[in-house]
Parts: structure tokens; sequence; C-alpha cells
């Protein structure tokens, strides 16, 4: 039964603004994983030109720090039933903050790699326990919407760091051009993440733990006075109700471990999905947009300053589709919009595909001829808005909630551990396979769309409204 559903509609109204405000407070991690993910975007070109990277090296030094992500995402879920979502957050905020001053100093390739998969481990690390805390606070009758923040705080950290990237390469007369301090502007680029970051760690000091966590380590007192307070429900009964429905789903197993993830053929088929949901979000090539958009506009004809007006406007979509997601998921479901969106994705990024084979010259000297730009353009546009009504904010809210009680936190690590390494191997791909062909290469993330559509129809099971005690296994 979903007490919080029967509250009085004043109560009710209250339970929302404040379970809405500690998701938000929560969702900064999905704003720090998108501003750390896509800030390298406007930095690409002067990284490759300080340090005289060839087109591997590039992929590689864009993409470690999702390296950290897989690493700290693995061991997100361990540190959370461990010590709590609250601290696992203060966590990440340290290392994101650590990251962002070391990279934006680094005297080397070398160190600053180094830095970005610290900062990078951070990322893994929000990447987990957001959607987790946020499922795990949230009433079910608004629990997609919730967890869709986490989307829409991961595009607007991707909107204000290409954005920041644009400011900071316009005052400086390019992105290679000195700031403060005599350092390059795509230095700063780095460090100004330190601002959210530190942002991140005050407010999580202000969250209160989840209460299935606390009824897990056997604070049920303090996890009655959490459900009150986001709940909003009055009634001691009730409030008990609620807590002994956590409790039964919590002594159904034991304390969790990894091999509780593992059936009689390998992992749970549950484990799966999640694994595949993850990859595929990754391979329909989403993030070849906000890491390379830039570059990839500049490099067919496009100048530096439109290419980042481009850029930026095309984070500006994303961030539009995301609340229309945030406002359908609950409504719709999450299975039609990823059939939506799978569908939609494929026939754009067909389109891209053929837009960029009917380019001339190569390399810097690549352009695209009319009417052929603007087709692009307008299917790139296109094709985040498919991605960001559907696989952005909905992959993420059933990664927080498609799980059972018992391994909710260990799944959705290895599941985000899985999105990580799949993005890491799409993002360091991405420059020598569009050297070799850019239709080809958005021909195969098409191709990977398509699949998604038919791996969605054929496996991924509908959640709306499921409280998350009664998630099958």
């Amino acid at each position: 039964m979903n007490e919080s559903a029967s509250l009085p509609e004043d109560l009710r109204g209250r339970a929302n603004l404040r379970v809405v405000l500690i998701a938000s407070a929560a969702a900064l991690g999905g704003f720090l994983f998108g501003f750390d993910t896509a800030v390298i975007n406007g930095a690409v070109d002067s990284l490759r030109a300080a340090f005289g990277l060839s087109a591997a090296l590039t992929g590689f030094a864009v993409s470690i720090a999702l390296l950290g992500s897989a690493l700290g995402a693995w061991y997100a879920g361990k540190l959370a039933d461990r010590y709590g979502r609250v601290r696992t957050m203060q966590v990440a905020a340290i290392l994101l903050a650590a990251g962002a001053i070391g990279a934006g100093l680094s005297g080397s390739v070398a160190w600053l790699m180094g830095w970005r998969v610290v900062a990078g481990i951070g990322v893994g690390v929000a990447s987990v326990v957001a959607p987790a805390y946020i499922a795990e606070i949230s009433p079910a009758w608004i629990r997609g919407r919730l967890g869709s923040m986490q989307q829409l705080a991961i595009v607007l950290g991707i909107f204000v760091a290409l954005l920041s990237d644009a400011a900071l390469a316009n005052s400086a007369g390019g992105a290679s051009g000195p700031l403060w301090f005599g350092l390059g502007a795509w230095r700063w680029m780095f460090i100004v993440g330190v601002i959210p970051a530190l942002i991140y760690g005050v407010l999580a000091f202000s969250v209160p733990e989840s209460p299935r966590h606390l009824v897990a380590r056997g604070r049920s007192d303090e996890a009655l006075g959490v459900l009150k307070r986001v709940l909003g429900i009055g009634s001691d009964a009730a409030l008990r109700r609620k807590l002994d429905a956590i409790q039964l789903s919590l002594q159904r197993e034991h304390k969790p471990r990894w091999r509780d993830l593992v059936g009689g053929a390998g992992l749970l088929p549950i484990v799966w999905v999640g694994i595949v949901l993850s990859v595929f979000q990754q391979f329909v090539g989403i993030n070849v947009i906000f890491y390379y958009s830039t570059t990839l506009w500049h490099s067919v004809g496009f100048n530096e300053s439109n290419s980042f007006t481009i850029t930026v406007i095309t984070s500006i979509v994303n961030v539009l589709v995301t609340l229309v997601a945030i406002g359908l998921v609950d409504r719709i479901g999450r299975k039609p919009l990823l059939l939506f969106g799978s569908a939609g994705m494929a026939v754009t990024l067909g389109a891209m595909a053929w837009c960029f084979a009917q380019a001339s010259g190569s390399g810097a000297d690549m352009t695209l001829p009319a009417p052929w730009g603007p087709v692009a353009l307008v299917a790139a546009n296109l094709y985040v808005v498919c991605f960001g009504v559907s696989w952005g904010p909905v992959v993420w809210v059933l990664l927080g909630e498609m799980f059972p009680n018992r391994i909710r936190a260990m799944a959705l690590a290895i599941a985000a551990a899985a999105q990580w390494l799949a993005n890491f191997a799409i993002t360091s791909s991405f420059p020598s396979m569009a050297q070799f062909s850019l239709p080809f290469s958005y021909g195969v993330y098409a191709a990977f769309a398509a699949l998604s559509l038919l791996f969605v129809w054929r496996f991924v099971r509908e959640t709306r409204g499921v409280e998350l005690e009664d998630m099958p296994g």
C-alpha cells in the first residue's frame, strides 16, 4: 500500500516540496557528473596543441576520466552500504574538487590524466549514490520525476560546463589564450569545477540519511524520523507500516555481498538488464556530441566561436527536453519513452551519417557543402531531443529503482561501472573512427540505437508506480 498517496492534499504537498528539496541537493552530484565530463569539450584542441598529442592519444586523454568513473562506480555501492549514502556523497565532492584543481594546474599530459582519473572516481561515486539515494527517499507516485532530476542535473552540468568553456575562451580570445595568473583559458575550464564541488559537499551535510540504509544498520528510530520528515506522514500507524515494509524487504536477505548478484547461470537476469541498458545508453554515441562537438563542428567548416555557440545551443536543447521527460516519465511510463527514443535516435543518427557522407576534403580541410551543414545541425539536435526525452533520464530512473532492495546499491554499481566503461570505449575511439570515416562512425551508433529498441521491447519491464519493496528480482 502507498501510505503517502492517502495523505491529505496539504500534507502531501508539503511532503512533495520537502522531498524535492532533498532530492535536488542529492542530484547536484549529477550536475558535477555532467560538468566534469563535458568541461573538456572546449579544451580538446588546446590540449592537443599544448602537449603535441596524436588523435589516438587525444582520445585517451579526453576519456581517461571515464576509467576513473568506472572504478568509482564499482566501489560506490560497497561504500554506500557500509558508510551511508550521505557520507559517500561527501567523499565524491572532495575527489571532484581535488581533480578540478589538479587538472587545471598540471604541467604535463601525464599529470593531467592522473588528476582527471581522480575527478573521474568522484564522478563515478556520485553517479551511483545519487540515483540510489533519490529512489530510496522518494514516494512511489513521484519517484520517476525525482529520479529524472539526476539526468536534469547532468544536462545542466553539461550546459554550464560548455557555457563556461565558451565564456572563458571568448574572454581570452581563444581557448589557448592566457587568462588570470597567466594560465591558459583551457586550464581555467578545469579549475572552475571546484566551485560546484564545494557546493555539493556543503549541501551533502544538510540532507538526511536514506531510511532504508538506516534500517539496514539497525537505526530504526532515526529511520522513522526521516520517513516522517520526508513523506510528511502524521499517523504513527502509517509510519510503522512503512517501516515494517522496509524491514521485511531487508530481512529477506543477509548482509549484501557481491555473490548475491549471481544466479544459477551467472549474473541475475535483472542485473544483466541493468548492464545492457547502461551500455546501450553510451553506445548510441551521445557523449561524442558533448565531448567533441566543438572540435567536430570546427572540423567541418564552422569557426571556433560559432562551434562553441552551436555546442551551447545543443546543450540548451538537452536541458529543455529533459524537463519534458520529467513531466512524462510518471505519466507515460519508462518503457514507452525508451522505445520512442530508440526509434528516433536510429533515424536521426542515420541522417547524420548520410550528411557527413556528403563532406568534401579531410582533416582540418573538411567541409560540408550546402545544404548538408544545416541539415546535420538539425539532425544532431533532433538526436539530442530523442535521447534527452528518453534514454538520458529514464535509464537513471530505472537503475535507481529496478533492483530489489537487497542488491540495489551493488547492482547499480555494476551497471554504472559498465556504463562508464562503455562511455570510455566510445569516447576514446571516436577521434580515430572520425579520422577513418564520420559516416561509418554515426552509422555504427545508429545500428546500436536500433538494437536498443529490440532489447527494450523484449527485456525491460515497466516499473512505474511500483514500490521499491515490491520490485521483483
